[in-house]
């Protein structure tokens, strides 16, 4: 699986670990960056990131900033992006299984490295569940098409 990440200032700690985490465990990863603590604004991240996820150039998607919020709300404005904040192993799980959540956000200043690495191999390990959850997630998708006229 390929996986696309990227982060801001206040996430940049927390990615460098974690990209040694994905490629120690057999994933292939695009790195969008930041390479450093310098400040930047975290939608051009996000951006990148969601829009490699939109285009099908990756599965899935890690986006990593201070609390999480401001990558995700930015990624899920991209058609076909389905992020999901997630701070604990079963809302991973939970975004997976119900949602097939395609991009996990998480906020580097409430989660540390360990707990991050399990957050995001629950992520990347668990299926959609299908079922009813399929109809529910047709109905965002159908939302997301009367946004954007498609």
């Amino acid at each position: 699986m390929r996986i696309a990440v990227g982060a801001d200032h206040a996430g940049w700690p927390l990615k460098e670990p974690l990209v040694s985490f994905l490629i120690e465990h057999g994933w292939d990863v695009e790195d969008f960056g930041t390479f450093g603590g310098d400040s930047v604004d975290y939608p051009d991240y996000a951006l990148k990131v969601a829009e490699a996820v939109a285009r099908g150039d990756v599965e899935r998607g890690l986006l990593l900033c201070g609390s999480g919020q401001g990558m995700c709300m930015t990624a899920n404005k991209v058609g076909s992006v389905r992020a999901a904040l997630a701070h604990d192993v079963v809302s991973a799980r939970l975004s997976r299984e119900h949602n097939d959540a395609n991009v996990l956000a998480m906020g580097a200043r409430f989660v540390a490295q360990p707990l991050a690495e399990e957050i995001l191999l629950t992520f990347l390990s668990t299926e959609f569940a299908g079922g009813r959850h399929t109809r529910r997630v047709e109905k965002i998708q159908a939302v997301e098409r009367r946004e954007t006229g498609l």
